[in-house]
């Protein structure tokens, strides 16, 4: 147990919360305590709207998302009687959807029932004014703020609070500036281009610092909607918008914002968001400070997972460990063909299911 690890507030709700992390930690480097990471999931919980629109409680779907207390109210809800098998957590995570970064600056959020929509507020790289605002002085800053020192008043040892989804560099740069306009501004404009792309992570650390220095101060660790809890400071970096571009444009716009995301991070797991992402792989995998990759793969005839068993071998030769979704019926399967060393899993089962997973992952490799 290290010395991080004992700053770390008690959660009363997972008695062998420091062994978990103790787990983790071993995974990050390739090795084993006892058995593979695991965590569980509901199946379609990201289809959960949560209660039906009431128009005497809210206006708007808006006043809903922004509803600091309904928010919390319905986490706390739905960890009534659960059990947190393996590295599982409680973890509150304020969120106002994968655009909140870009709002910080300019434009608005469109609130849908499960998730948020932005649109695109540069219309041309010659004027960027719209971007001045202090991200700071958003109101959609001021409410994730909010919601996260609300979580941390009342989480007591029941929960942990996390920080919200980040998406600077060139995800960012895609929403204020829309995926065709970007596409073009490469290959027709790529000096205008390069002042928006430093923009779009220039803030990113005193933006992060600021809720990770609450957490902190709480004893709470560094995690997100990954739900991988860590000491120390741990960031998620991704490029989705790259699965739309050349290695070269990516090398060029869209790896030196990882870096610059990467400095002073303790724990990075790139989320590398399918086989048009995994082009660029090769170089996310040169960078020292990337520990782990996630591995999302598409639909349809992306699946079954054993097609990727290459992919996520290659990612474990470079040093690095993965993190994979695997579906249950494949899970015997896809530990007969790989090592598990540097294999964290999510496995998505049948409540009461879990403790007999368990035991079968701690068969794996003996």
């Amino acid at each position: 147990m290290t010395h991080m690890q004992n700053a770390i507030q008690p959660l009363l709700s997972k008695p062998d919360f420091h062994s978990c992390l103790n787990r983790i930690e071993a995974w990050f480097n390739q090795a084993i305590l006892d058995r593979p990471p695991v965590r569980f999931y509901k199946h379609n919980a990201q289809f959960d709207a949560g209660l039906p629109l009431d128009p005497t409680r809210w206006g708007s779907l808006r006043e809903r998302w922004m509803d600091t207390e309904y928010q919390l109210a319905e986490f706390e809800r739905s960890l009534e009687g659960k059990v947190f098998h393996g590295e599982t957590f409680p973890v509150f995570f304020p969120n106002l959807g994968p655009n909140l970064y870009s709002a910080l600056y300019a434009g608005d959020i469109e609130f849908a029932e499960v998730t948020t929509w932005y649109h695109p507020v540069i219309e041309s790289l010659d004027d960027l004014s719209i971007l001045k605002n202090d991200p700071f002085q958003s109101p959609f800053f001021k409410k994730i703020e909010e919601m996260t020192r609300a979580a941390l008043e009342r989480c007591g040892g029941r929960y942990w609070v996390g920080y919200t989804d980040l998406h600077p560099g060139l995800d960012c740069v895609a929403a204020w500036r829309g995926g065709d306009n970007l596409c073009m501004d490469m290959v027709t404009d790529p000096e205008l281009l390069q002042p928006l792309v430093e923009l779009s992570v220039r803030d990113f650390h005193p933006i992060f610092d600021s809720f990770d220095a609450l957490l902190k101060k709480a004893g709470q660790p560094s995690v997100t909607w990954m739900n991988i809890p860590c000491p120390g400071k741990m960031h998620i970096p991704s490029c989705d918008f790259s699965t739309m571009i050349s290695p070269g444009h990516f090398e060029q716009f869209g790896f030196p914002p990882i870096r610059q995301e990467l400095s002073g991070m303790d724990r990075a797991v790139f989320h590398l968001d399918g086989k048009g992402v995994a082009r660029h792989l090769d170089l996310i995998l040169t960078h020292p400070g990337i520990q782990a990759i996630q591995w999302v793969q598409g639909l349809g005839l992306d699946w079954p997972i054993q097609q990727w068993i290459p992919l996520l071998k290659r990612v474990l030769a470079a040093g690095k460990s993965v993190l994979v979704d695997v579906p249950i019926e494949e899970l015997d399967a896809f530990m007969s063909q790989m090592p598990r060393e540097g294999v964290f899993l999510c496995l998505g089962v049948e409540e009461g299911q879990e403790s007999e997973t368990l035991r079968r992952v701690e068969r794996w490799g003996k």
